[in-house]
């Protein structure tokens, strides 16, 4: 079997964050980033809430599913295998101005990237989380 014929099929689904209260992130990542809520189950006998979000229908786009543990009450550790999330814009200047009037921490400003020529910042979530802001290549 080839490598291609193995693999057919697949696609990344999903990235999963555990916050520490859901409205704030549903505030930053939907109102602030334009993502919509697709679907949001209660699990009251294990105590959290899982929320699925996204720009698109899940079975085609890539969603973030943010879990919502109801007894947890200190932040999460980050770890220091952790790095960001990625979200592309068409314009990485005028999102960081929305994104730093709407009280969002910039955490680098935008600018080209070190050693590359794509625009880029990071922005942190309620959690701390980075996101990075991502300025769409261009196509012809």
């Amino acid at each position: 079997m080839s490598e291609k014929e193995l693999f057919e099929g697949f696609r990344l689904a999903h990235t999963m964050l555990r916050v520490l209260d859901l409205e704030a992130s549903l505030k930053f990542y939907c109102d602030i980033l334009g993502m919509k809520i697709l679907r949001r189950t209660d699990y009251p006998d294990g105590r959290f809430t899982n929320t699925f979000i996204g720009y698109g229908p899940e079975n085609t786009y890539p969603t973030l599913e943010l879990t919502h543990n109801w007894d947890q009450k200190e932040s999460y550790e980050k770890g220091n295998g952790w790095g960001h999330l990625c979200i592309e814009t068409p314009d990485v200047y005028k999102a960081c101005e929305n994104l730093s009037d709407a009280g969002i921490k910039i955490t680098r400003a935008p600018g080209p990237m070190k050693h590359g020529t794509r625009v880029i910042a990071f922005c942190e979530d309620p959690d701390g989380y980075k996101v990075e802001l991502n300025e769409k290549i261009q196509t012809s």
